[in-house]
């Protein structure tokens, strides 16, 4: 319930059968600054407080089709009721009486024929002891909620800490290759510059500017998870056949090196995404195909529509497939990485999961052993 008003706007239900009792205590609680409502029975009452909720009654006993004793009882019964103090007023003066006004929810008792100035104080002082409850669950309540805020931010933290110890290691040991060849080669090159000839330099430079690119390709991939993590894009409407066209483009060099065949579905669907991200994505499925594909690799790129106006865009190779194991060790999470090593593929696949959970997607392989493997990504369809 709401917070209880000031007194001089508080309002107090009294409920009696009596109507000089009703008329004298509602002039005193008038005069004091209260709102009244008046009840001649329990039925009357209950239909008024349908209509609004007093923040406490006044209620006698003896009343005609159904006591005080029985009312209270509903009142207490009731998840909006429940809260408002009754205090019990009559003339009934027996120990039993008042034990079993409080037994029934009761929360005081003043007998008949009153005080003024005690019922007035009465009700004040159980206004005040309603408004301090209230104000007490609002502050448990305010620290209910920064408590599970205050723990989902640590939750977050720990699961960013951990994220970035992984990542840290696995960035390490992907930069440890290429780098450890760099620096072997240029501390040979230094110790003996002039002993060797053109043809003995090239494999050399061959190793020094594959390495460079793997170098480079990772530092790639770290700006590219930086922008994920960070960048806020509203998916729209993407050209599905420009992007795949663009990458294919981009790869150009590669894909002539391995001497690849990479065939283009026809008319692609328009789906829901963020172009710079899928062509990553893209980048990431079709680079793979190359490396792990057959000899020489046979790629092909096409798209299935599903049931529930989604579109499936795949990627399938002619390589030698992958296991039940190795598949699940694909996508994986990045608090998992320094755990999972799948030669090549684990930080650029678990930047294409992070990418796919950012735009509702969804990604998955399918593979058999010998039969190649299908790498997939899945998104709505535009229209």
């Amino acid at each position: 319930m709401d917070n209880l008003k000031e007194t001089e706007q508080s309002t107090v239900m009294v409920i009696d059968d009596a109507s000089d009792n009703r008329h004298l205590l509602g002039l005193i609680l008038k005069k004091e600054g209260f709102k009244i409502m008046l009840a001649k029975d329990g039925e009357t009452g209950l239909a008024a407080l349908a209509e609004e909720l007093p923040d406490i009654i006044l209620l006698d006993i003896m009343m005609p089709d159904m006591s005080g004793y029985d009312l209270c009882e509903k009142l207490k019964a009731d998840e909006q009721l429940r809260d408002i103090p009754v205090i019990f007023i009559s003339a009934m003066n027996q120990s039993m009486d008042k034990v079993k006004a409080f037994s029934v929810g009761g929360v005081d008792y003043i007998i008949k024929p009153f005080n003024h100035t005690e019922v007035i104080a009465r009700v004040n002082a159980h206004l005040d002891i309603r408004r301090l409850q209230n104000n007490l669950k609002e502050r448990n309540l305010q620290l209910s909620q920064e408590i599970t805020e205050r723990k989902a931010v640590e939750e977050a933290l720990q699961l960013q800490n951990k994220e970035l110890d992984a990542f840290s290691h696995t960035v390490a040991h992907d930069l440890k290759g290429p780098l450890g060849i760099v620096v072997g080669y240029t501390d040979y090159l230094i110790n003996d510059p002039m002993g060797m000839d053109s043809e003995e330099l090239r494999p050399i430079f061959e190793q020094l500017r594959q390495a460079g690119q793997k170098a480079t390709n990772i530092i790639d991939e770290l700006l590219l998870l930086a922008g994920v993590r960070k960048k806020e894009v509203e998916p729209s409407p993407v050209n599905m056949l420009e992007i795949v066209c663009q990458t294919k483009n981009r790869l150009k060099i590669m894909i002539e090196e391995y001497k690849a065949e990479v065939t283009i579905a026809e008319d692609w669907p328009i789906v829901i995404g963020y172009a710079p991200w899928l062509e990553e994505v893209w980048a990431n499925y079709i680079s793979n195909a190359l490396k792990y594909g057959g000899s020489p690799p046979s790629v092909k790129l096409g798209y299935t529509e599903l049931d529930d106006s989604t579109v499936r865009l795949w990627v399938r190779d002619n390589g030698m497939g992958l296991s039940e194991e190795q598949q699940l060790k694909l996508f994986t999470e990045f608090t998992r990485l320094g755990e999972i090593r799948l030669e090549g593929n684990g930080l650029g696949l678990s930047i294409v999961r992070r990418i796919m959970n950012r735009l509702n997607g969804e990604v998955g392989v399918e593979s058999t052993v010998g039969h190649g493997s299908e790498f997939y990504f899945v998104l709505p369809k535009a229209y």
